[in-house]
């Protein structure tokens, strides 16, 4: 053989050896929850094509059964962490990672999806085919399938993928109402804020890439810290972009203007998911990003998030507090800015995370807010579309009463506002609240425990209005018509979840053990 043809021959050889040293082996169990959702999607979409006008509702039904599969898929993961698409030469370094806190997110992403998805049901059937049921179905689905993969994302490429494929179909969603101007005009708000974020955070991870030759989170926060004099300040600026981005993505003021008017322009179930599930998105991309891609920027990120949480709880809580109980979606409105000012809350933990020694147990803080803001967020906004039905317009003064004609609903959200207060009853909010608080403590975050004081009682005053309304006489004579069945599981789920957690509340802060140190 001559030595063109061996030499040929040998370069065959190295270059299959390296095509081979990419091929990543795949771990289907571990990526089954994020895929299951995303098969589903794409078979709903395609059983549009063939399903006639009269069983549309079929399709709600096999979205709702294939979140619940998803959901169930995470029971096989609890076992112990998973990772696959890692590096040949380094098992270590992971695109995916299936740990306590992937988990975690995934069963509030999934959890607070099927949840919206048994109020969209409901809202479908009301609007009389206004609503496109397949396409619907199939972009939340779409969704909820990049907001599951998130939390697992441990490098900034699929973490940026993950996240636009969370985002790109709530837009749609939100503009989903055919010639009704008020959702074209939210879902406008909502895509610029959005496509803002996006570009500020790529601008961020390619500085971050510059800096440091890798996309990996583990191995960022390695090279980061040795990054060469000259880039430093490059580094630095990726640093601070990328968490401005993913502040767009959590409504942290100044970054919030675009939340009140998409949650009135959107149908009031994809309000309620983007109030849960947009939430849990965005502030899982920032821990991810903060505790561990760039825990040697603490000194950066730690006093700038600090910052924005007290600006966040307060701007939120103060617009709540001037809602005016007669204007029309001032019960949606009062959840929008309400969800503001729990942003702040959730901050808070993450932000006590860069000043203090125990940051898994500061990161627990948030995820355990988390958990009970989902429950019960997503109870209010159900019953809001319960009372929606037969009072559109949604205002605060439309629940007078409503203990009258619907005791149970009124007694449960009664509780649920309870719980966003931090009262008793509602035990696991205020469970929830002093461990946030005592984050901030251990941290020596002293001011900012004062002024989360301080919202919590300015919170208390439009809570508790809201609450007491539900008990007055009513105005008039009080309606009476039949719930149907999707809309009451929602609603029982919601506040059976809300009484047990109350009942044992220690067991949600044993569940949000992140595991990610």
């Amino acid at each position: 053989m001559s030595p063109q043809v061996q030499s040929l021959v040998q370069a065959q050889h190295e270059s299959l050896s390296q095509a081979q040293s990419l091929v990543q082996s795949v771990d289907w169990l571990a990526i089954a929850p994020p895929t299951i959702a995303a098969v589903v999607a794409l078979v709903v979409l395609v059983a549009d094509l063939f399903v006639g006008d009269k069983k549309k509702a079929l399709l709600g039904w096999v979205s709702v059964g294939g979140l619940a599969v998803a959901a169930l898929a995470l029971l096989p993961l609890l076992d112990g962490d998973r990772s696959t698409f890692c590096l040949t030469g380094d098992a270590d370094v992971c695109s995916y990672t299936a740990d306590r806190f992937t988990l975690v997110i995934q069963f509030l992403v999934l959890g607070g999806a099927l949840l919206a998805a048994l109020l969209s049901m409901t809202a479908l059937k009301d609007a009389d085919r206004e609503l496109p049921e397949g396409e619907f179905w199939f972009l939340l689905l779409s969704s909820a399938a990049g907001a599951a993969l998130l939390p697992a994302s441990r490098d900034l490429a699929t973490l940026i993928v993950a996240l636009e494929v969370a985002s790109l179909p709530a837009f749609a969603l939100v503009g989903i109402k055919h010639g009704d101007r008020k959702s074209s005009e939210a879902a406008l708000k909502f895509f610029l804020s959005s496509v803002t974020a996006t570009a500020v955070s790529l601008m961020g991870v390619s500085f971050v890439y510059a800096s440091t030759g890798t996309l990996y989170l583990t191995e960022i926060a390695t090279r980061i810290e040795d990054v060469d004099s000259q880039l430093h300040t490059l580094a630095q600026a990726g640093v601070v972009l990328t968490l401005v981005g993913f502040a767009f993505k959590t409504a942290a003021v100044p970054f919030h203007f675009w939340v009140p008017d998409t949650y009135v322009g959107a149908p009031l179930p994809v309000a309620a998911y983007l109030s849960v599930v947009g939430k849990a998105v965005g502030f899982s991309g920032l821990i991810l990003v903060t505790v561990i891609a760039f825990p040697s920027y603490a000194d950066v990120w730690g006093p700038a998030l600090a910052a924005l949480a007290a600006l966040t709880m307060t701007v939120g809580n103060v617009g709540a507090l001037r809602q005016r109980t007669t204007r029309a979606y001032s019960a949606v409105r009062l959840l929008a800015w309400s969800s503001v000012g729990q942003a702040g809350y959730l901050l808070v933990p993450i932000a006590a995370a860069a000043y203090s020694d125990d940051a898994e147990k500061a990161i627990g803080s948030t995820l355990a807010y988390a958990l009970m803001y989902a429950a019960v967020n997503l109870g209010a906004f159900a019953v809001a579309a319960l009372v929606a039905r037969t009072k559109p317009l949604n205002r605060i003064s439309d629940y007078r009463g409503l203990y009258a004609s619907r005791p149970l609903a009124a007694l449960v959200l009664g509780f649920f506002l309870l719980c966003l207060a931090g009262l008793p009853p509602g035990i696991i909010g205020l469970f929830a609240k002093v461990t946030v608080f005592s984050a901030a403590v251990d941290a020596g975050l002293g001011w900012l425990a004062v002024v989360m004081a301080v919202n919590v009682v300015i919170a208390l005053f439009y809570y508790l209005q809201w609450t007491t309304l539900l008990f007055r006489a009513p105005e008039g004579e009080p309606e009476s018509h039949r719930v149907p069945a999707p809309l009451t599981v929602a609603i029982a789920l919601t506040a059976v979840l809300g009484v047990a957690l109350s009942g044992a509340p220690q067991l949600i802060l044993r569940f949000s053990d992140t595991g990610l140190f």
